[in-house]
């Protein structure tokens, strides 16, 4: 048995210490490449670690979907989201639209990737081309072999009214649903697209607090 060590003490903690700490220790001491070099490597890790969570919750909708019904995984769905982002539309509440637009923005961007915003008189638009999350997946073929995962064959609210409609997408309904059922109205809403390669996921900010959007009226409280 080899008994040299690999590692020495002080690689053994940086290993071991968060990056961003370790990126404004680099900062301080006037290492910039490293520090470079360590926001990229943050990055591609943080990233990993969504995606794994991403496609277990696909696996997990999946599975629950095929064994006990597509309803059963729209009910998981709903209590789920009643249970966090309900508190969320209490958050929001109250805040100026400037505020609420960098909110919804700081959530965008929790899925690593670039996205655009417009704003008109009436609202902000976020538009994700890819989605971050759920388009990434769709594009990633792992609807396909060997990931095989749901698509949900009914067109139906959760489905946006799509047939064949990719499981993990159908989160997004009841993420529009919930805070209507705290405050009467949505944080915003999300509309994913017809065909997720040529169009992007867009999530629209209205500047009225008290604005629902005619679909969404029949889950105000």
């Amino acid at each position: 048995m080899n008994k040299e060590k690999l590692f020495t003490e002080e690689e053994l903690k940086e290993l071991g210490q968060q990056r961003p700490e370790l990126i404004q220790t680099n900062i301080d001491a006037g290492e910039k490449e490293k520090a470079k070099k360590l926001t990229r490597q943050m990055y591609r890790e943080f990233l990993s670690m969504h995606d794994i969570y991403r496609d277990w919750i696909a696996a997990l909708l999946s599975f629950i979907g095929r064994q006990y019904g597509e309803e059963a995984a729209g009910k998981a769905l709903e209590e789920s989201f009643d249970l966090l982002l309900q508190p969320l539309g209490l958050l929001y509440a109250g805040q100026d639209p400037r505020r609420r637009a960098a909110m919804v923005a700081a959530g965008i961007r929790g899925h690593l990737h670039n996205f655009e915003i417009e704003e008109d008189e009436e609202k902000f638009t976020f538009s994700m081309k890819p989605c971050g999350s759920g388009g990434r997946l769709v594009m990633e073929g792992k609807y396909g072999p060997p990931y095989n995962f749901l698509k949900i064959k009914k067109a139906q609210q959760m489905t946006f009214q799509q047939p064949d409609f990719p499981v993990y997408c159908s989160h997004c309904f009841f993420q529009n649903v919930a805070p209507i059922k705290t405050t009467g109205r949505p944080v915003a809403i999300v509309v994913p697209p017809h065909d997720f390669a040529e169009e992007p996921c867009r999530t629209y900010l209205y500047k009225d607090p008290a604005y629902c959007p005619e679909d969404y009226k029949e889950f105000k409280k």
